[in-house]
């Protein structure tokens, strides 16, 4: 199987001003593209050749083979980065707005809680929402780590590498994590997620 680069489900100018086509357009089509190009050269002619990118994220993990791992995850995570964002933000869904409410005792302290994981994460990495039954944690994981080989259910992402705010904000992280939150965010697709009918395969799915 050969991995694809997922289409965007919005224009590249959609989630201005929030985040600019420019920033969309080199995230997306120089840096995600990348690691997909990567991926489908290292599994080139191997046994990880037909897997889904969720099977091949969690293969290569086990297997040890750090190149092929980081590349494929870094593919699974901005697939999912692409999901958890939206040109029409709305309110969460009740479901989950009643779970957010109960694991963080409100949605202003959820975002509160989301947007200082993000901007005290030092170096690379990603800031996550997770869902384990009616429960929801915030995590955050370095460089290319994916919450789907330590047993979690990821619903929502944020990526906090450079390249994914600087040419909006410079160095200033906190006021992307806050755009992000308050203006970007698909609660439609994390709580598809949250009510197990997301498909992990996200790949595949776009």
């Amino acid at each position: 199987m050969t991995l694809k680069l997922m289409s965007l489900p919005y224009a590249h100018d959609a989630l201005e001003p929030a985040m600019s086509a420019e920033t969309l357009k080199t995230h997306h089509g120089k840096h995600h593209a990348k690691y997909v190009n990567t991926v489908n050269e290292l599994i080139k002619g191997t046994k990880y050749e037909d897997m889904a990118l969720d099977e091949l994220v969690r293969s290569s993990h086990d297997d040890g083979d750090r190149k092929l791992f980081n590349n494929a995850a870094q593919v699974w995570n901005h697939d999912l980065f692409w999901h958890s964002m939206t040109s029409v933000f709305a309110d969460p869904p009740k479901a989950l707005a009643d779970a957010i409410g109960a694991s963080f005792g409100s949605m202003s302290a959820f975002i509160d809680q989301f947007v200082a994981k993000g901007e005290a994460h030092f170096g690379s990495g990603w800031v996550w929402l997770l869902a384990n039954g009616t429960k929801l944690a915030i995590e955050d994981t370095h460089d290319a780590d994916n919450p789907l080989v330590h047993g979690k259910t990821p619903i929502l992402v944020c990526d906090v590498w450079e390249h994914a705010y600087y040419l909006d904000t410079k160095n200033d992280r906190k006021a992307f994590l806050t755009s992000f939150i308050n203006k970007l965010v698909n609660w439609e697709h994390a709580a598809t997620l949250f009510a197990g009918a997301g498909p992990q395969n996200l790949n595949a799915a776009a």
